[in-house]
């Protein structure tokens, strides 16, 4: 995978965008029911991480208490200095809740009292980069909590805030707190020569020491870097989940009843529409219900065709057959493994009414030909943009090429709401006919004019599925980040081809996918599976040719291309979560396959030979 400069500043604006909107987000909280939403459940129910705020901006009871904590161990602090409450609030406002890249957690135990703090500073200052922060253990308790709580705050800035670099600074003569970090996974870098001076205001600081000076004391530099873990069940997929969705959820359970019954529902379409560059956009139930709407909106019914690629989610030709009309396969590109435009054009009678182009695993069509080919042939395009949300072609997303678009929110997908899905459109008149089929054909009080469906995506969904969108160019970056892992673990050995994208598009790379060579590899796909299984790596198959299974009405062959990716082609695990060792592991595991292959194919080959 080639990363180019743009892609790198792309990444890096997203990255500094993330952590201003995160933290503001946690800092900015008000009430007390919020911040119990919004904070770090630490493992085992031992306590929580709780983020100070404004809500603690005007709470004498705990700044006297951070005051106290932080007199007890000045010697730890660079700056020294009397401590009072006053001055203590002025440091909470000004250095803590003011500062854009600086956050702090209480520590509080299982009962729920605080007994220390610690958190992230300078999170803007690298490309990626955290810095541990006023790790201080304030009150006596429960053993074991303070290291708990430092490796949740660790996981929840790699998985939440994608940072791939964590590091602190602590005296060196500190000892205590060194071998703190170093069981923690930290190892030292270097150190940093500190000269001791007086302020005129009475404090005492630590800074850095001019060249040729003597050092009173010394900053040990540490960065993390945990030991690989080479066990457990690395799973396909899985979401990243943040305090953000807990607290617009547990709001919508709270609150979202009776007149605020679609708070979250209407926001959530407003900002959806605008996020993808349309008009309107409707929450659903499913995306197989926004794909069926889309269709309805458009006209589609029996007696006719749509196009629908073969290498799909079933739900695509469903969709076409819930309508009453018929699919028709036509076969997909080996770049990007989208609809095939020129079949897609071989495969238009007079009865073709629709093409339904489908963004496979995050990879957009080749949308600028489909569209073309669609209205030199009156055709209506209605995407299933299901596993795409954020992919682009030309700097366009991924929903808005043609008359309606539907996405899924389902629990493996990028943004997820559990189960639901999205219809979007620019046309007020696929809206309103698919809002009115969406609502069971309600025309007011109880009357119903026409059978519709009951399609809604309910209020809590919508909630947690706002607080995903809020975070979509994040959890993007991400699944973009693991593909380049990959690439790099992949890229080369004999027998693989990793699904890059190609030059005229933006893969979100929902799922990170290979297709495996027999004859080059020396195994079949079913074969590195297992062997995968075996080292406790899952994996999917790709999605098999849909033309052949057995209830579709007109019967067809499997599209070449189709039927060679569906057979040879594998998903690997790919959850937004994924951390770096973890891909690592995968890529071990696939070598020692491919080389367990290889001496096998030597061991055979006198025998095949005689």
């Amino acid at each position: 995978m080639t990363t180019t400069a743009s892609d790198l500043d792309r990444a890096r604006a997203v990255y500094a965008a993330g952590i201003r909107r995160e933290l503001a987000f946690l800092k900015g909280t008000r009430s007390l029911g919020d911040l119990h939403a919004r904070s770090i459940v630490l493992p085992d129910d031992r306590g929580l991480l709780v983020p100070l705020c404004e809500l603690h901006a005007d709470d004498p009871r705990l700044i006297a208490d951070l005051g106290r904590w932080r007199a007890a161990h000045a010697d730890a602090f660079p700056t020294q200095f009397p401590v009072t409450d006053a001055g203590t609030a002025r440091w909470l406002r000004a250095g803590v809740l003011d500062v854009a890249d600086r956050l702090l957690f209480l520590v509080c135990d299982r009962h729920g009292h605080p007994v220390g703090h610690l958190g992230f500073a300078n999170a803007l200052a690298g490309d990626r980069e955290l810095e541990v922060d006023n790790v201080l253990r304030g009150e006596p308790g429960d053993a074991g909590l303070m290291t708990v709580a430092l490796e949740a705050l660790l996981r929840w800035g790699r998985e939440v805030l994608g940072a791939q670099r964590v590091h602190l600074r602590v005296f060196e003569d500190n000892r205590r707190a060194v071998g703190f970090y170093e069981r923690l996974g930290f190892r030292a870098l270097g150190t940093i020569d500190l000269t001791r001076t007086e302020r005129a205001d009475g404090a005492v600081a630590f800074v850095a020491s001019p060249p040729g000076t003597l050092a009173d004391r010394r900053f040990l530099t540490m960065e993390h870097a945990p030991a690989p873990r080479d066990e457990g069940e690395i799973l396909t997929a899985g979401p990243s989940m943040s305090g953000r969705e807990v607290s617009y959820a547990l709001d919508a359970v709270r609150h979202g009843w009776n007149h605020r019954y679609a708070d979250y529902h209407e926001e959530f379409a407003k900002r959806f529409a605008d996020y993808v560059g349309v008009r309107h956009a409707l929450p659903t139930s499913s995306c197989t219900g926004a794909l069926h709407l889309g269709l309805l909106g458009i006209g589609v019914g029996p007696g006719d065709e749509v196009i629908v690629p073969d290498l799909t989610w079933v739900a695509t030709a469903n969709a076409v057959v819930h309508c009453g009309a018929t699919p028709v396969f036509a076969d997909v590109e080996a770049d990007g493994w989208g609809l095939d435009p020129a079949a897609f054009e071989a495969a238009i009678t007079p009865a073709t009414k629709a093409v339904m182009p489908v963004h496979l695993y995050g990879h957009p069509a080749r949308m600028g030909e489909i569209a073309a080919i669609a209205a030199a042939h009156a055709i209506e395009i209605v995407e299933d943009a299901a596993p795409s949300i954020g992919a682009e072609v030309a700097g366009r997303r991924t929903g808005g090429f043609g008359a309606a678009a539907g996405f899924s929110f389902q629990g493996a997908k990028l943004l997820v709401t559990g189960e639901g899905g999205m219809l979007v459109t620019d046309s007020d008149a696929v809206y309103e006919r698919a809002r009115y089929l969406w609502g069971l054909g309600h025309e007011g009080d109880f009357w119903i004019g026409e059978t519709g469906f009951k399609y809604r995506m309910s209020n809590v969904q919508a909630a947690i599925g706002l607080g995903q969108l809020e975070r979509v160019d994040d959890l993007v970056e991400a699944k973009r980040r693991i593909f380049g892992w990959y690439a790099e673990e992949l890229d080369g050995l004999p027998g693989l081809a990793l699904s890059h994208e190609a030059d005229w598009a933006r893969s979100i790379h929902w799922m990170t996918s290979v297709l495996v060579d027999p004859d080059v590899a020396g195994i079949d796909r079913d074969g590195l599976r297992a062997a995968l299984r075996a080292d406790g790596i899952d994996t999917r198959p790709v999605f098999p040719a849909i033309s052949q299974y057995p209830m579709w009405s007109v019967r067809q062959a499997a599209g070449p291309v189709a039927a060679r990716i569906g057979a040879t082609g594998i998903n690997l695990p790919s959850g937004v979560c994924l951390r770096r060792d973890e891909v690592a592991r995968v890529g071990a595991a696939v070598r020692r396959a491919l080389a367990g292959a290889a001496r096998e194919r030597v061991h055979l080959s006198p025998a095949l030979a005689a």
